[in-house]
C-alpha cells in the first residue's frame, strides 16, 4: 500500500508456534518482526500489539506497508499453526499521541523542598500549566 493512504484496519497473517515447555512464538513474515506470549490469549494479544505499533511506525516513516500474504501462501511446520491478525489503527494512532514522555525539570532545591513537603504531583501541575500556557 502506498505510504501517503492510511487504513482503519490491517489484517496479516502470523505463524503460532508451539514447543513444550517454552512460550509460544509469533512471526510475522511479511512484515518481518516477532513476538511471544505465554499461553494462547497472551500471544494472540501481543501479535495484535506488534502489529499496530509496527504499521504505526511504518506510516510514521513513511514507508510502504506490505501486501499481506494469502493464508493459503503460508507455508507452516508440524508444531505451527497460521492465523490472521487484524489491528485497528485510529486506536494505534490516538494512544501514540496521547502517550506520555518524560522530561527533565529544574527547580530551585526549595520549591522542590516546598512541593514535597505538600505532597504536590509535579507532573499534574506541569501539565495544568502547559494546558493553561497554550490554551487547550
Amino acid at each position: 500500500m502506498k505510504k501517503d493512504q492510511k487504513k482503519e484496519r490491517y489484517f496479516f497473517p502470523a505463524i503460532f508456534t508451539c514447543e513444550k515447555g517454552k512460550e509460544i512464538a509469533v512471526v510475522f513474515p511479511d512484515l518481518d518482526v516477532a513476538t511471544s506470549g505465554v499461553d494462547d490469549a497472551d500471544a494472540l494479544l501481543s501479535a495484535r500489539e506488534l502489529l499496530g505499533i509496527t504499521i504505526f511506525g511504518l506510516e510514521e516513516d513513511g514507508e510502504d506497508i506490505p501486501d499481506p500474504s494469502p493464508l493459503s501462501h503460508i507455508r507452516t511446520e508440524e508444531n505451527e499453526m497460521v492465523a490472521l491478525i487484524d489491528v485497528y489503527m485510529p486506536s494505534i494512532r490516538m494512544a501514540q499521541e496521547n502517550r506520555s514522555v518524560n522530561r527533565m525539570v529544574t527547580l530551585p532545591a526549595w520549591l522542590n523542598a516546598a512541593a514535597l513537603e505538600r505532597d504536590i504531583n509535579f507532573s499534574q501541575v506541569l501539565q495544568e500549566a502547559l494546558k493553561e500556557r497554550i490554551h487547550a
